[in-house]
């Protein structure tokens, strides 16, 4: 199936919205809440599944349904269509401050691989789905990496991350990336778990008991605050007992 082919542009700084034109009889897919704001002519539908070939079906739709309720997002995913008849607007915006970072599937070999909550909208025809890793190792121990993002098509998808975005392209090397820290990678670079160190360090060092490892060719996003980093700082440092307020005599 042949997705649409949308333009868009890319709004703001370090808090980003993406604003996706549509033409008539257009369609992007959402995750459920992401959208800002839309133009008239715009309708919207929650629908199970993201309306790929591979989901056609009750039973296809069921089966791509169940497949992101493991990655912990919504079965549902939310269809914006332009029904009139000149070009329209619809924004989509992260739940976190950050960056938006648009790939175009068809020159990245139709397939990219990211972060399980990374996914913000596509083009209408992009597959959505999983990717279980091959690796014993990464299964069991790979944490926020354990369950990855699929994204397939030939058109153009938008994923999120937090703090700076960093754009490296593997020439065969090695990198070690913190779990919570890889964005998304092309489907040529092999991942993998492996061991932080010694078990002095795994455990005193600070940096997590498991590293992502990528290498081979290709191009991986890393993103400098992870959310979940940001919101354990957060946590550790409020107050550990509530406050009594004070009323006026």
């Amino acid at each position: 199936m042949k997705c649409h082919e949308v333009d868009y542009t890319i709004i703001g700084d370090d808090m980003q919205m993406v604003q996706v034109e549509l033409d008539p009889g257009e369609t992007v897919i959402a995750e459920a809440g992401a959208m800002n704001y839309m133009e008239s002519d715009i309708v919207f539908e929650a629908r199970m599944g993201d309306g790929s070939e591979a989901e056609s079906g009750f039973m296809g739709k069921l089966f791509g349904a169940g497949k992101r309720a493991l990655t912990g997002e919504s079965i549902f995913m939310t269809h914006f269509s332009n029904q009139g008849g000149v070009k329209r607007h619809v924004a989509f915006a992260a739940p976190y401050p950050g960056k938006i970072i648009p790939m175009d599937l068809g020159r990245m070999g139709g397939e990219i691989l990211c972060q399980k909550d990374a996914f913000l909208c596509a083009a209408s025809g992009t597959r959505v789905g999983i990717a279980f890793q091959r690796r014993l190792g990464a299964g069991f121990f790979g944490g926020e990496g354990f369950i990855l993002q699929r994204l397939q098509g030939d058109g153009m998808v938008f994923v999120h991350a937090s703090g700076t975005i960093v754009e490296r392209q593997l020439q065969g090397e090695t990198l070690r990336v913190d779990t919570g820290c890889l964005v998304a990678f092309e489907s040529t670079v092999d991942y993998n778990i492996e061991r932080a160190g010694n078990l002095k360090s795994m455990f005193f060092g600070g940096e997590g008991l498991f590293l992502a490892t990528l290498s081979g060719h290709g191009r991986v996003w890393i993103q400098s605050l992870p959310f979940s980093r940001l919101a354990d700082r957060i946590l550790a440092h409020a107050p550990k007992a509530g406050g009594k307020e004070k009323g006026e005599d």
